[in-house]
């Protein structure tokens, strides 16, 4: 390249000598290692020369000011069903190899550096190339955009992938466990089985409610929502069923019933106990041990009110909101919120209330915490807030 060409404009540049440039660019995507230890030179390169003709093809189109600052900062307008860009297929295809994101990232660090340091070589700066600059960057920065929006999407999609695949396949030899506790359990052959098998019994239960949070979190995640069957119920019986079989698995715990007014409407049973559940084992965890848990259901005019009290140290206001949000670990941040589990269950609460067109909602003053949830009597209807 000659020191004498100045005036050659970037775009121009980027085409004749895209050789050089990939070049570099597969040198630099040789040392992110381990996934490039066995890629071809081919695989290397990906999709550098579309990329590199993109960003080229951009350089020399008008833009107004408006849609260049919007480029820079990766909010390009898409065109509905359009094909992938290259920077979109090129991120997915090293997501698969193996790549992280700081690597991909890298990749087009390494690319920008690249460039502009060959081109600069071929003569001094000149104000024409300053605007050339600008609008390379910007295309870098757009292109960055749409391979790290893709990757996301790619890391997502095989999470829940993986999600799904574990809570079906860990269900059947979970169930032959549970089965097979149960079944030890009723030989009556002596305390030390029957206590080994209870224990057995008790776990068992808590991987299948493990297991029931991340199916519910996958189907969240993946748009299908909560599976929901909304039947004529009056609340009150699978609420006192549900803490019936709580308190028999915590019987060292006071909970406490009270119901007034009618609480009869459209809801899933099955879900709301769920919901119920995972409140009142929160509040066990997280409330002070000898106070009791108080469950209060009321019945208005267009709703239902469920609220879970517990007594025990007060949550920071400025977590409540977070409570509910997917793997949030309130307990190791001055909070509470998660089940001790996988920090899905008040997620789990909040989705489910959703689905019901229902909210949840905490306040924790006083030394007191209380979860308050609620269902309009109807579906699609909508829960009122506090004061409406």
């Amino acid at each position: 390249m000659s020191v004498r060409e100045g005036k050659v404009r970037l775009a121009d540049f980027i085409l004749r000598e895209m050789e050089s440039i990939l070049q570099e660019w597969e040198a630099f995507a040789t040392t992110l290692l381990p996934a490039s230890a066995t890629m071809t030179r081919l695989a290397l390169r990906d999709h550098a020369p579309q990329i590199l003709q993109t960003i080229a093809a951009d350089l020399s189109s008008s833009q107004t000011p408006e849609e260049q600052s919007e480029k820079s900062m990766g909010r390009a307008p898409t065109v509905p069903g359009a094909p992938e860009t290259a920077a979109q297929t090129h991120a997915i295809l090293r997501a698969q190899s193996g790549f992280d994101i700081k690597q991909l990232v890298a990749e087009y660090r390494a690319l920008r550096t690249s460039v502009l340091r060959l081109w600069l070589d071929t003569g001094p700066l000149e104000t024409m190339k300053v605007q050339d600059v600008i609008r390379f960057n910007e295309a870098v920065d757009q292109a960055i955009a749409e391979s790290v929006d893709h990757f996301d999407a790619h890391v997502e999609q095989a999470r829940n992938l993986l999600l799904g695949i574990l809570g079906h396949d860990m269900r059947n030899p979970l169930n032959n466990i549970v089965i097979t506790a149960q079944y030890l359990s009723a030989l009556n052959a002596g305390e030390k089985v029957s206590q080994a098998a209870g224990r057995l019994i008790r776990s068992g239960a808590s991987m299948q409610a493990l297991l029931d949070e991340l199916v519910d979190f996958n189907r969240v995640n993946l748009g299908v929502g909560l599976n929901a069957v909304p039947s004529d119920v009056d609340l009150a019986e699978p609420v006192a069923d549900e803490l019936e079989q709580i308190r028999g698995a915590h019987p060292d715990r006071a909970i406490e019933l009270t119901v007034s007014g009618d609480v009869r409407g459209r809801w899933d049973g099955h879900r709301l106990q769920q919901l119920l559940r995972n409140l009142v084992v929160n509040a066990i965890k997280h409330g002070a041990e000898h106070s009791p848990i108080r469950v209060a259901l009321r019945g208005a005019d267009t709703e239902v009110t469920l609220e879970v009290r517990n007594c025990g140290p007060e949550i920071d206001p400025a977590v409540w909101s977070d409570l509910f949000e997917p793997l949030s670990r309130g307990a190791e941040h001055g909070g509470r919120g998660s089940l001790g589990g996988l920090g899905l269950g008040l997620f789990i609460v909040r989705e489910i209330a959703r689905g019901h067109g229902g909210e949840v909602s905490v306040r924790s003053e006083s030394g007191e915490t209380t979860f308050t949830v609620r269902l309009p009597r109807e579906p699609g209807a909508r829960a009122t807030g506090p004061g409406e």
